[in-house]
């Protein structure tokens, strides 16, 4: 791990010793504070505050039950998260997920990565994030309903579009959106648009919102080969997941020349070396709700599927993890070093563990993470909430024009903050330096918050 500067090791100590086993946010503190050595070295203001230190701490942590019924009668008790973690550049914004994985260490992770995620994008909206242990595999639509109606119940208290705006992430996509905002227009007696985002556009939801963190990731890369004189034409890429993030992905790069030849599940992965057909794909995983193993059987011909075995171990150009938080280890970054691998870039939320961030960076491989490469998906939320706001609604070409925009400046801040700082050509150095610095002198500027 990269060695802390000495300013910042007792801030560090403090997180491990307030929140002990929250292992995945130690980590995503940990990534962030490695930045910031020459930040605090050239600002003594952000230690001498201790602006830092209150970064690292929530502003509220909400925990609650969550009661509900299946269709057996048979009642269920769940428990549902949110963080609210910092407001300093506007309400707070972030996903809900539904997954078995989820507590409060988790929440905490995801909601201090998208504190830096939001600021990066330039809009005015400060990181949150929720959700809760449910998971809504094997579920009929009548049950999902009646958990997102109990879930919103407790929830609705806490949220509102100058105060907290969720969104979906894993588990939550524009079905269960829908339940929880229309419990909370049933509680509230109000049509309150800008409360949640991820609607379904014939009802308030943005264009390309469902398209946003796939084609956003790939807008990033794109940005990336630019800057080496280089396209997606040709390009052989492996990415992970099968989910939204992953779909859209795959759908982008294809358009932009590339070709996607392996995606997985938590089963396995499918290899297809024609190239995902992505029609194909989102018919068995959006319409069928079905494993990745039925697009094998149904695609035919050279596509065959590989179960219990990492996707990774297929050589590419290009790797886009985005699946689940540290899905890539160091043995699986080797394996794709190996096999040619030259840019790696996160679609998930911190995909990459440690040990394979390090090695990427010793083999000189490009290397971007999750909080840069996926922020299109929260910053056409925030494009939802404007719209939402002004009771307009935008067009499918114009929202993605300001998607490809948004993600071109977020890659440009990137590269520049990390040569203003002493490392040129570093996006993790440059994201975590950027995100931060936005939010620091926000939180100082309103004094003490």
């Amino acid at each position: 791990m990269t060695v802390l500067d000495e300013k910042l090791h007792d801030i560090y100590d403090a997180v491990l010793r307030r929140d002990p086993a929250e292992t995945e946010f130690h980590q995503a503190v940990y990534e962030v504070l490695s930045s910031l050595g020459p930040v605090v070295a050239k600002h003594p203001r952000y230690t001498d505050t201790e602006v830092i230190r209150r970064m690292c701490e929530p502003e509220r942590q909400i925990i609650f039950r969550v009661p509900w019924v299946d269709d057996t009668g048979a009642v269920h008790i769940n428990r549902g998260f949110r963080v609210e973690f910092n407001s300093a550049l506007g309400p707070h914004k972030g996903g809900l997920r539904f997954h078995p994985s989820v507590n409060l260490g988790i929440v905490k992770f995801l909601g201090f990565e998208q504190t830096f995620k939001n600021a990066l994008t330039g809009m005015p909206i400060g990181g949150g994030k929720g959700g809760s242990d449910f998971d809504p595999k094997g579920r009929s639509d009548a049950e999902v309903m009646r958990f997102c109606q109990s879930f919103m119940t407790e929830l609705y208290r806490h949220i509102g579009e100058y105060t907290d705006v969720p969104a979906g992430d894993i588990g939550v996509g524009s079905r269960e959106i829908g339940y929880l905002f229309g419990q909370y227009k049933r509680i509230t007696n109000r049509y309150e648009s800008g409360v949640i985002t991820g609607k379904r556009p014939t009802w308030g939801g943005s264009q390309v919102r469902t398209e946003a963190t796939g084609y956003g990731t790939v807008f990033f890369i794109d940005e990336i080969l630019k800057s080496a004189n280089q396209s997606f034409e040709g390009k052989k890429v492996v990415v992970s997941g099968s989910g939204n993030v992953a779909i859209y992905a795959i759908e982008k790069i294809h358009q932009l020349g590339g070709i996607v030849i392996a995606c997985s599940d938590s089963t396995g992965y499918v290899l297809d070396p024609k190239g995902i057909e992505i029609e194909l794909l989102k018919d068995i995983k959006e319409v069928r709700r079905a494993r990745i193993a039925a697009y094998a059987e149904a695609r035919g011909g050279e596509a065959r599927f590989i179960s219990d075995r990492s996707v990774w171990e297929v050589p590419c150009d290009i790797a886009i993890p985005s699946a689940t938080q540290n899905e890539l280890n160091g043995a699986d970054a080797a394996t794709l070093i190996d096999g040619g691998c030259r840019i790696v870039a996160e679609g998930a939320n911190m995909p990459c563990t440690p040990d394979a961030v390090r090695r990427f960076t010793e083999a000189g491989v490009v290397f971007a993470p999750g909080k840069a490469v996926n922020a299109g998906g929260v910053a056409t939320s925030a494009l939802e909430m404007q719209q939402n706001a002004s009771r307009d609604s935008w067009s499918f070409e114009y929202t993605e024009q300001r998607l490809a925009g948004i993600m071109r400046r977020i890659h440009d801040s990137c590269l520049a903050t990390a040569d203003e700082y002493g490392v040129p050509g570093d996006y993790v150095a440059g994201a975590n330096i950027a995100g931060f610095i936005h939010v620091a002198d926000a939180m100082l500027a309103l004094g003490l918050i």
